[in-house]
C-alpha cells in the first residue's frame, strides 16, 4: 500500500462517537440518476451522472458521453469471468480483516462490473453500493499530476521551470528548488528522504511551513536524479493550481476534471466525505472504527480524493483516453511515461514477481511491465482505507477497488483481473486459497505494535 507518511493518527472511537450514523437493515438506491440493478453477481450500477456544483460550463456533447460511458455495459464483456471473480469478492469480502469493500471493472472501454460488498460501518447492517464514498489516499496524486499537466497544455505553467517559481513555499536542502522542476515534483525526484516531514503533519504542524522547513533536511541525492516519495513536498501541486488559477485546489480540480467528467461523488475535503448519503467508515485490521481525522485532506494534491466506485471508474476510462475532450492523448502521454526506475517496489510486490517486470514512476503514476505488458496505476492508504487503480491503456481494461479496512489483503485482485485480460493461467493472487497464517504486510504489523508504516 501507498500509506502518507504511515498510517494517519489511529484513535479507536465507539460507533456513537462517529457522527451521522445510520443503520437501516436495506436500502434502495441509485447511482446518478441510473437505478442499480441486483444481480446474483453483486450490485451492478447502471449510472448517470447528474449535475454538481461548478458542471454549468460542462458541454452538452460531453455530458452525453459521459453519461453513456457511466452506464454499465454488459456487452463489452468479453475476457473476465464475472461470475468467478464475484464469488472471490464475496469470499474476500468476508475475511476477518474486512469490513467493506466496493469494486469497478472496465473492459473494452466500459464499466463491465460496479459492486459493494460488506458494510460501511461494522456491525451496522448498512451494506456498501456502488455508489458508497470512500477515500482514494494515494491515488488522489494521479490526479493532482493530471490536473498540474493540463494546466501546463494550456501554457499557464510549464512542467520544466524550477518549483521555486511555481510553488514559492517549498524550500529544498542547498536551495535545490531552484534546480528542481515542476516534473520532479510530480514525480517524486526532489532529492528528500522518503516520506519527509509526515510524522509532524500527523502531528498537526501547518503544511506550508512544513513545506518551507524542508530545506533544513539534507539532501539524499541532486533533484531528478533519484525517486523517493513524498506527501508534504508533493502537495506543492495544490499551490501551483492555487496561483495558476487564482481559485481553492480542491475548487480548480472539481470544475475543470471532476465535473466534465461526470463524477458527481467526487470531491477533495472531509466534509465532502462524511456529507455523502453512504460512506465508508475507517477501520483497523481487527474490524474496530478509527476516528476520522484531517491530516491528509490538508495536503489534498497528496491524499484528498473522495468519490464512490463508479466515479472512480470513470477516471479511470478518461485516463485510458476515453474522454479526450476533457484530457488529451498527449497530456495522457505526458503523465503515464515512465521518468524513475522505482526499484523498491519490486522487493515490496516481491510475491507478484513471477510476472511482474521493471516498475516505474511518471507524474503521479506508477508503471509495471506485467507478462510482457505495459500497465498503469497506483495504490494508496490512509489510516483505514486502502484504495487501487490498475489498467492497460491499449486494451482499455482495468480494475478499480476501495476498502475500509487497514488490511492490505485485497492487494492482488488486481493482478487476478489481469490474468484474466491476458489469457494467464490462474494463480491465487488474493491468497484466499492459502493454508496456514497469511504473511502480514509491514502496515498490518505496524498498526498490531501500536506504531505506523512508511509507504
Amino acid at each position: 500500500m501507498e500509506i502518507h507518511g504511515g498510517v494517519e493518527r489511529c484513535r479507536f472511537v465507539r460507533h456513537t462517537e462517529m457522527g451521522r450514523m445510520r443503520f437501516p437493515l436495506e436500502r434502495q438506491f441509485k447511482i446518478g440518476l441510473g437505478v442499480v440493478a441486483l444481480t446474483a453477481m453483486g450490485a451492478l450500477a447502471i449510472a448517470q451522472p447528474q449535475a454538481r456544483p461548478g458542471a454549468a460550463g460542462v458541454n452538452s456533447a460531453q455530458a452525453q458521453v459521459t453519461a453513456r460511458l457511466a452506464t454499465v455495459d454488459p456487452a463489452a464483456r468479453s475476457r473476465i469471468d464475472y461470475a468467478r471473480l464475484d464469488d472471490r469478492l464475496r469470499r474476500m469480502a468476508d475475511k476477518p480483516t474486512m469490513v467493506g469493500m466496493a469494486v469497478g471493472i472496465v473492459e473494452n472501454g466500459r464499466i463491465t462490473f460496479l459492486s459493494g460488498y460488506g458494510e460501511t460501518l461494522e456491525g451496522s447492517g448498512e451494506k456498501v453500493t456502488p455508489e458508497t464514498v470512500f477515500r482514494w489516499a494515494s491515488v488522489s496524486k494521479g490526479v493532482a499530476a493530471t490536473m498540474v499537466a493540463k494546466l501546463a497544455e494550456e501554457g499557464k505553467l510549464s512542467l520544466t521551470e524550477p518549483v521555486s517559481e511555481a510553488a514559492p513555499s517549498l524550500r529544498l536542502p542547498g536551495r535545490n528548488e531552484f534546480k528542481a522542476t515542476v516534473g520532479d515534483v510530480l514525480s517524486h525526484r526532489l532529492g528528500l528522504y522518503r516520506n519527509a516531514f509526515d510524522n509532524k503533519l500527523e502531528e498537526g504542524q501547518d503544511v506550508t511551513f512544513l513545506r518551507g522547513t524542508l530545506a533544513t533536511l539534507s539532501s539524499v541525492c541532486p533533484p531528478g536524479s533519484c525517486w523517493s516519495y513524498q506527501n508534504v513536498a508533493y502537495d506543492a501541486a495544490s499551490e501551483m493550481v492555487s496561483r495558476v488559477s487564482g481559485m481553492r485546489y480542491q475548487e480548480t480540480v472539481e470544475r475543470d476534471l471532476f465535473a466534465p467528467l461526470g463524477m458527481t461523488s467526487a470531491s477533495l475535503t472531509m466534509d465532502g466525505l462524511t456529507s455523502a448519503r453512504s460512506w465508508a467508515r475507517p477501520h483497523s485490521v481487527g474490524r474496530r472504527p478509527l476516528e476520522l481525522n484531517d491530516d491528509y485532506y490538508r495536503v489534498p494534491a497528496a491524499g484528498g480524493v473522495n468519490s464512490d466506485i463508479k466515479d472512480m471508474s470513470l477516471w479511470m476510462l478518461a485516463q485510458m483516453g476515453e474522454m479526450p475532450q476533457v484530457l488529451s492523448p498527449a497530456l495522457l502521454e505526458t503523465i503515464h511515461q515512465p521518468r524513475v526506475k522505482t526499484p523498491g517496489e519490486r522487493a515490496r510486490m516481491r510475491k507478484f514477481l513471477e510476472r511482474l517486470g521493471d516498475a516505474e514512476y511518471g507524474y503521479g503514476w506508477r508503471s509495471y511491465d506485467y507478462a510482457g505488458h505495459h500497465i498503469v496505476g497506483h495504490r494508496g492508504g490512509v489510516a483505514g482505507y486502502r484504495s487501487l487503480i490498475l489498467f492497460d491503456p491499449k486494451l482499455k481494461s482495468g480494475v478499480v477497488a476501495l476498502w475500509n479496512s487497514n488490511t492490505s489483503q485485497p492487494g492482488g485482485l488486481e493482478f487476478e483481473v489481469m490474468d484474466m485480460l491476458y489469457g494467464l493461467d490462474f494463480r491465487d493472487w488474493m491468497e484466499l486459497d492459502k493454508s496456514g497464517p497469511r504473511v502480514r504486510e509491514p502496515n498490518e504489523v505496524a498498526e498490531r505494535r501500536g506504531g505506523s508504516r512508511r509507504g
